[in-house]
């Protein structure tokens, strides 16, 4: 994995996965998955004795934050709960370390789907809530417009799909805790 967008022209690749808002300028964009924001942490942080029983519980333990605050604050109010207490836990500013953090159960995490499914699918994350934010920016499979339509990579991309949509439904059939309502608010997160 990279950061760098890949230079189609000059470089020899058919194919990369971007997240972004998926318009790119000669580009075919499919989108790999789709994605919210939700909180995550281990299990057992899940069932210590403190105890996660509605979104107000979550401020008794240290929030993990990525790059701010702002996005704990906008989950909060989605959930209905007080924002009071939201300034506690630490920042960090890579989203491995965010997963790795919670799994560790340092804290709480807002997680993204496709950067917290195989943890979630393996046990070493919960989701104590229902509630999610949608997203603005998320994952998507890309190659140039000319060649979108070549065996070798509509081959590759259609498993990708398969492969995403495979994790998407055993996400599906994780249960979760708790009975909030899925919120699809107009708020997107980047």
């Amino acid at each position: 994995a990279t950061m760098h967008h890949v230079d189609f022209a000059r470089e020899d690749i058919d194919l990369a996965i971007r997240h972004g808002a998926g318009n790119w300028v000669g580009l075919d964009a499919v989108n790999l998955c789709a994605e919210t924001l939700f909180p995550v942490c281990s299990p057992a942080l899940l069932g210590s004795q403190r105890g996660i029983h509605s979104p107000e519980d979550l401020l008794q333990f240290p929030l993990l934050h990525l790059n701010d605050r702002r996005d704990w604050s906008r989950w909060l109010e989605a959930a209905g709960a007080s924002g009071e207490g939201l300034l506690h836990g630490p920042i960090l500013n890579h989203a491995s370390m965010l997963i790795d953090a919670a799994i560790d159960g340092q804290g709480i995490a807002l997680a993204r789907t496709a950067l917290a499914a195989a943890d979630l699918i393996n046990g070493r994350l919960v989701r104590p809530f229902q509630t999610t934010l949608p997203v603005k920016n998320t994952y998507w499979i890309v190659c140039p417009k000319a060649t979108s339509a070549l065996p070798k990579i509509a081959a590759f991309r259609d498993w990708l799909l398969a492969e995403a949509a495979a994790d998407a439904q055993q996400l599906d059939r994780i249960r979760i805790k708790g009975a909030s309502a899925r919120v699809e608010s107009p708020a997107l997160v980047a």
